[in-house]
Order: structure tokens, then sequence, then C-alpha cells
């Protein structure tokens, strides 16, 4: 089929607004500051999912305690949990360069920015993982009166935070305040109220309702039933018709997973408000950032594990046998093979590649396995010479646009305070689209030059000087970014099965908890390693 020309391509992912604003009518179109499109590896991953099954060479075998298939934040944090609990003896497989899966990051001109994930809230009391990791990182300063952590100031997001553009100018905040109504500013104080309802709400265990990470909150039904509508649903039965509110609640969703409030569950559409809270008439808790996001983390947990790690090495195949678990590794470009003879095996991968790693899987894949639906993502960074114009109020580290499908972006020097000269923004795209592999398709359909112009376009009706400002922009897509957690798979029985073992296979990974944040990645990372050693 004929590629679609710039003025269709635009249309697509921004609609048609943009395309006045991105010069459509001119022609040829303006020219592209160079760039590259960045992994994730996928050629290795296509030859095997298409049947490729390599055989290790009979003296290229090796024994260890424990393997661990996938070096994102899973697969390190069960690396760090096995290492903390005193078992040296594992091996960590990662097929990419560098590990973190989408919480990596990336160095540019003007320092490091991340490459996808880039914050994590501060945590409540009950989030005690994630508490012994800062503690560790050295950002615990001491305790609040409710058993919640005192976040050291540097990793706490420097004011101003967030901003929002609309029709022409910034404004403060996330939430549209210019023009509102009585009647906006009286439902977003019932929906607030509400979701502080739900922060406060204990079940009869005394377990939140909402809690991080998922597997300390409530099962309770009366919880657990808002999994079967969806979150615009759950506006309309409360009556919240204002369309400032909708649009903040639809932002939340396509911001943690990348769906629209009309396609997410409303368990995770309020579990994205109600779990920030300690209670009732609270402060969502702030938010922890770095230059280069969540991959700071990520170094943190790799640092403490790096020499059991395999960076360039995946698992092909993974056959357990009466002895344990066989692993066959290939190098990332094919050309050698190794065997890994273990005890117990970690599949810190997402869930849609146990089918094909798992041998008996692939000749009776598990029904659950078709439960799992992932949601495509494209990333770009833009390396800018000098800071973008714009009109109202002043940049901040998150700056996101009203009117598009976008997610705007971050800026890298925020967070150490540079505020003058060059710097990086990292611009955030979700493909939203109701069939995930019609998203996929469409993600892989438009390389770097085609996502370059999105950005670009978009960005240039807040910032009309961005293309003569940015001197590089490379692109990444990552086409299953996060689960997609819609209504009834959170609390349906698919994710607590694809949870289980398998015959000495244990399974991680953010996406059997159904929501898609860090704190899920670490939990599940760390309940593996305890599952296979003990």
């Amino acid at each position: 089929m004929p590629r679609p020309s710039r003025r269709e391509l635009l249309a697509a992912f921004l609609g048609a607004p943009a395309l006045v604003a991105a010069g459509c009518h001119s022609d040829p179109p303006p020219p592209l500051p160079p760039g590259e499109l960045v992994g994730p590896s996928d050629a290795l991953g296509h030859r095997l999912r298409d049947g490729w099954r390599p055989t290790p060479p009979a003296d290229a075998w090796e024994r260890h305690r424990v393997v661990i298939v996938g070096g994102g934040v899973a697969g390190l944090a069960a690396a760090w949990r096995l290492k903390r609990a005193g078992v040296a003896d594992f091996a960590l497989l990662e097929l990419e360069p560098a590990p973190g899966g989408t919480a990596r990051g990336g160095q540019g001109p003007s320092g490091p920015h991340p490459w996808g994930a880039h914050y994590v809230p501060a945590p409540l009391a009950d989030n005690t993982l994630l508490i012994e990791l800062l503690s560790e990182l050295g950002v615990v300063e001491g305790w609040h009166p409710n058993g919640s952590p005192v976040i050291a100031e540097e990793v706490l997001c420097r004011d101003p935070s967030e901003r929002l553009f609309f029709r022409g100018r910034w404004y403060e905040g996330l939430y549209l305040h210019a023009g509102e109504e009585p009647e906006d500013i009286e439902q977003l104080r019932r929906f607030q109220a509400e979701v502080g309802r739900w922060a406060g709400c204990r079940d009869g265990r005394g377990r939140k309702a909402f809690a991080i990470p998922v597997a300390a909150g409530s099962s309770d039904p009366a919880v657990t039933e808002l999994d079967r509508i969806t979150m615009a649903d759950w506006l309309g039965r409360h009556g919240f018709t204002s369309k400032r509110l909708r649009w903040l609640v639809d932002y939340a969703c396509r911001d943690d997973y990348g769906l629209t409030a009309d396609q997410t569950s409303a368990w995770a559409g309020v579990f994205y408000f109600a779990s920030r809270l300690a209670g009732p008439g609270a402060e969502a808790q702030p938010l922890m950032t770095w230059p280069d996001g969540n991959a700071r983390l990520v170094r943190h947990l790799y640092e403490s594990v790096k020499s059991n790690v395999r960076l360039g090495w995946a698992a092909a195949d993974v056959n357990p046998t009466a002895d344990g678990v066989e692993v066959v590794a290939v190098s990332h470009d094919g050309s050698q093979v190794r065997g890994l003879r273990a005890d117990r095996v970690i599949l810190a991968a997402p869930q849609f590649l146990a089918r094909y790693l798992i041998r008996p899987f692939r000749h009776d894949p598990p029904g659950h396995l078709a439960a799992f639906q992932y949601g495509a993502w494209m990333v770009a960074n833009l390396h800018l010479s000098g800071r973008p114009a714009g009109r109202g109020f002043p940049p901040a580290w998150d700056n996101v646009l009203y009117e598009s499908p976008s997610l705007g972006y971050v800026m890298n020097t925020h967070q150490r305070g540079v505020d003058h000269g060059p710097t990086t923004l990292t611009y955030y795209y979700p493909l939203t689209g109701p069939d995930p592999r019609a998203a996929r398709s469409r993600l892989l359909e438009a390389g770097r030059d085609e996502w370059a112009d999105v950005a670009l376009s978009d960005l240039g009706m807040a910032h009309p000087d961005i293309r003569s400002l940015c001197a590089r922009l490379d692109v990444m897509r990552w086409g299953h970014a996060m689960i997609r957690p819609t209504p009834g798979f959170v609390w349906g029985p698919d994710r607590r099965r694809a949870a289980l073992p398998f015959r000495g296979v244990h399974f991680a990974g953010a996406d059997l908890s159904g929501v898609p944040i860090f704190e899920e990645a670490l939990y599940h990372g760390c309940r593996a390693a305890d599952e296979a050693v003990a």
C-alpha cells in the first residue's frame, strides 16, 4: 500500500487542528533534524517467535541455582532480592545492551534523559519494598507520624512541577481552572471527596481499598466490583459531567495505562488517584524524579548485581525437566549459543513472551495468556540548543498539551535547576486505539522521520520555534510498553493464574498486578525471588 502523505499522517496522529500549525500547506515540508531510531531489539525476538530454536554445543552448558530471564525492573529486583537473601549463584539474561526495560535512560548533550518511566510517587508506610530500596539509595531522611518516609528534597520533583497548554498559553497545574464555571468547581470538589473516601476505606481485615503494591490492598467485592465497568461509566454514575474533570481523568488513564477513560477499568482509574493519598483530605504523595527518570533506580539495582548479569543474551528456550529447568541462551547477534541448567528459573518478562519461551507452553499455551494485552508507545528525545518560547506560566518539569492526544513532555534539566541554555525534552505519545495489535502496527509503520514530524508538529503548537532549536531528535518505539488494565482484567482469574509457578518456573513482572508501574515490578520481582529460594 502507498505510504500516507504528511498531511494524512499528521491528521491521523494529531487531528485536524495540528495541520495548520504544522504548515501542511507548504511544499516541500520543513526539514527534520538528524536522529535515529533507538531500540528495543526486535530482530532476534522475531526469529524466536517464528520458530527458530538454536541448540547449544555439548560443552557449552553451565549450572546455577537460579536463572533470571529478563533485565527490566522485575528481573533486577529479583536479582537484588536474591543477593540480599544470600543467594550468590544465579545468572540474569538480558537481550538489550543496557538493563532497565521501559525504565531505561539515555545520555545526550544536555545530560541524562529517560526513555520511558520517569517518576515514582513517594511511598506510603505500607510500601515497604520501595522504602527499603530508597533507604539503600540514601534518600530516606526520617519518618512522618503516619509511618511514611521523609524523602530527601533533591529527589522530590522541583517546583514548578506541572503546567498545561490551552489555546495559546500555559497555565499552572494539570487541571484547567481558567474559564471554569461554578458547576466545574463543585464537581471537582465532589470528585476529590469521593477519591478521598476510597483512600480512607479499609476492609474487614484492615487492608486499604487501594494500596501500592496492589497485593497489599483489599480484594473485598465492594472494591473489586469497580473492575467490571469503565472509568468513564464510573464518572457518569456519579454525575461527573464536567469536561475539565473528565479531561483530567482521561489524561491520568493515558498517562499510566496508555488507555482512555472509556477503555480503562474503573478500579484502575480510581487506583491512580486513591493509592497516592494517605487518607481523606490528604494531598497526593509528592513525586520523586531524576534527570533520567527511573533509570536512576535501575542503575542502583543493576550495580548491586552487575557481576551476575549477562547483557546481550536472550533466552530462546525454557524447558522444565525432572532435574530442574534448562535454559538455552543466544547472543544478541545470534552467533553464540549456551545452555544453563538451574534449580529454578524466574521469568521476569511480559506474559506474552511465555508462550514462545516455555517449551510446554509452545505446544499447549495456557488460556490465561490471551487475557494479557499490551499498549504501544512512542517516546522521542528532542535535544534543543536553547529553551523554546511560550506564553503564560513558566516552564515546568511536566508540560502537557490540553488539546493533544500526546502526553506532552518532561524536561531533563529541570530537576538539576538548569533553567537556561540547552536541554532535552522527552515527548510521550500513547497509541490508545481499541485494538492493541492495530495500534502496534500503526506504531511500527511510522519510522523515525514520520514520528519526528509528529512530535515537532505537536509541540510546535505550543512552541513555534521548536524546529529551529531542535539539533537532534531520536525515537524509541515500544510495541509492548505496558499492560492494559481494561475492565475485568485486574480482578479476573487470568491475572492470578499467571502468577502461579509452573514446574520450577516463577513469574515476575508488573503485568501480573494489572497496573504497569515501577512499584509493581519491584514487588513481583522480589516475590518471585522469595518463591524460588523457598
